[in-house]
């Protein structure tokens, strides 16, 4: 059911400008300028815009999978006990160099032991020596026909280990595509509305289902980000005083469930056929760079020695306490998104001893936080993204969007801006991500206008541990998926990203949303090496 609405006293001739205050909107059937996909509210793009969303879609659109029958059935699906992977003869007669690539080659079977015949299936690649501590990320091609190649780039002498996992069958998209187009509420959110001894609590959403109840309408007034409430009974919409997470409610049957079952199919590795690893020789003098024709990119670093290197550019640097106070020096480092973000405000807080935290009695988790080093001149802030927000109560006053947060600085070369938006995003349509970070993107352009010397970092989404609730709110294909998007928005800005993906896919500790210290160490190194790119220590 659709549901199609108008903002009250808005001129069919003029564009579309949020009021100043909340409005109510009232169930029509003019669809001027509000456009409803299932029931999520979406203003209209400018056509430059709605090209660069369309071109985005498509660029990341998940290959399909044949319809699977009614009920489901386990059978026809990617089973990860049956499939295998393959090492690849080198060309140099089964000896691998440092510098030539590796190829393995995948091919899926299903849970009654036949080959697949269609692609679709999310998987990943690792080579590591845990001795080592060493770890590149493969990539991944389909093939669509079942099988898939996993190409690495050799990058240390000694062994290598390959390891192999499916993170989901190919035909659980399916069902995560269905849930975010037909319930994007199924993770709800309220907020109270207070005016003396009276209050009253309602639904929010950026998707409201429709109901013969008026919404408040708080639509942000300069970056036009839809948000709404069912309004309150009794109250009126400017008496809403906080925003917190309400709960959970989801229409999976038991059948699609087994789509996600962990040591079966969610996130299980695909054994060798042969052997697993292989010994890697010196680079020889002179040696040519062999390249497969598989893959046209590679990696963006890898470990060694528990270090983070990158690939090609920049040198990532080892900044010990001493390093990191003389980098921060005199400079204000403004960070903006969800909880993996404080992570890193978080870590400099521990590693500083100069750097204090100042009690803004925010709530835990929160935020926003703020720490000085009056002796070094250092600021360190840290606020949370607007809504969604599936943390605790924050008041109204604390909801800020990022863009606004970014016209509010005046910037320069002793500013550092760090956002990462992405965790909280997994039950929307993608629609809803391409939107905000096109909102923040204008607003990083504009800084980058009026201050050129700022330093523009992004952080990138990370695989996490996946059980059938993560799955189902917050997948690991649903968070590259916004690591696709995030590269094509922000392709050809002077911004700097954080590759958390990579760096959490290639380290040997289990996948969590927020990594463990080893890795926001690397984090920050890599960071900081954007920052003092001649420094460390």
């Amino acid at each position: 059911m659709q549901c199609l609405m108008y903002f009250d006293d808005i001129s069919l001739s003029t564009p579309f400008q949020p009021k100043v205050k909340s409005t109510i909107i009232k169930p029509s059937v003019s669809p001027h300028y509000i456009v409803n996909r299932s029931f999520c509210t979406f203003q209209p793009l400018s056509p430059q815009d709605a090209l660069e969303e369309r071109l985005i879609l498509d660029s990341i659109a998940w290959p399909e999978t044949p319809l699977l029958p009614s009920p489901i059935s386990l059978e026809q699906t990617t089973d990860p006990a049956h499939s295998t992977f393959t090492i690849l003869p080198g060309r140099k007669g089964g000896q691998w160099h440092v510098g030539d690539q590796l190829e393995v080659m995948i091919q899926t079977f299903d849970f009654q032991g036949r080959p697949k015949k269609s692609g679709g299936d999310f998987i990943t690649a690792r080579l590591h020596n845990r001795k080592l501590e060493a770890g590149v990320v493969g990539q991944v091609v389909d093939h669509l026909n079942g099988s898939y190649s996993a190409v690495f780039s050799l990058l240390w002498e000694g062994d290598a280990l390959v390891e192999v996992t499916l993170v989901h069958p190919g035909e659980a998209f399916s069902v995560l595509d269905r849930l975010n187009k037909e319930q994007p509420d199924r993770i709800y959110f309220k907020s109270v509305f207070r005016s003396g001894s009276l209050s009253e609590t309602t639904i929010c959403d950026v998707c409201l289902r429709p109901t013969k109840q008026p919404l408040c309408n708080f639509t942000d007034l300069r970056t036009g980000e839809p948000w709404f409430c069912y309004k309150p009974k009794n109250l009126g919409c400017d008496t809403r005083i906080n925003h917190f997470m309400g709960g959970t409610t989801q229409n999976i049957s038991a059948n699609e469930e087994k789509l996600f079952h962990s040591g079966v199919n969610l996130k299980v590795n695909i054994r060798a056929s042969g052997p697993a690893s292989v010994t890697l020789l010196p680079e020889k003098i002179g040696q040519l760079k062999v390249k497969s024709a598989t893959v046209t990119s590679g990696p963006s670093g890898y470990y060694y020695q528990g270090v983070w290197r990158a690939v090609g550019g920049l040198t990532i640097h080892q900044f010990n306490t001493s390093a990191i106070t003389q980098c921060l020096k005199g400079k204000a480092v403004h960070m903006y998104g969800d909880s993996t973000v404080r992570q890193w405000f978080e870590f400099l807080n521990v590693v500083l001893p100069g750097l204090k935290e100042f009690d803004l009695h925010s709530p835990k988790q929160a935020g926003p936080y703020i720490s000085l080093d009056f002796a070094n001149n250092i600021l360190v802030t840290s606020r949370f993204h607007g809504p969604p927000i599936r943390i605790v109560t924050v008041s109204t006053s604390d909801l800020r969007y990022i863009a606004n947060e970014l016209d509010g600085l005046i910037g320069g070369p002793n500013t550092v801006v760090v956002f990462g938006i992405w965790a909280h995003f997994g039950t929307f349509p993608m629609e809803i991500y391409i939107r905000r970070l096109q909102s923040i993107r204008r607003a990083v352009v504009r800084l980058l206008d009026r201050a050129p010397g700022t330093l523009v970092a992004i952080r990138t989404g990370n695989p996490k541990f996946l059980n059938l609730f993560v799955s189902l709110t917050n997948s690991d294909w649903h968070s590259l998926q916004c690591n696709n998007v995030l590269r094509a928005m922000f392709k050809g800005l002077k911004v700097h990203l954080i590759d958390a993906w990579e760096m959490t896919l290639a380290h040997h500790l289990p996948h969590n949303l927020h990594p463990p210290p080893p890795i926001i160490k690397n984090m920050i190194n890599n960071l900081l090496s954007y920052i003092c790119p001649q420094k460390g220590g």
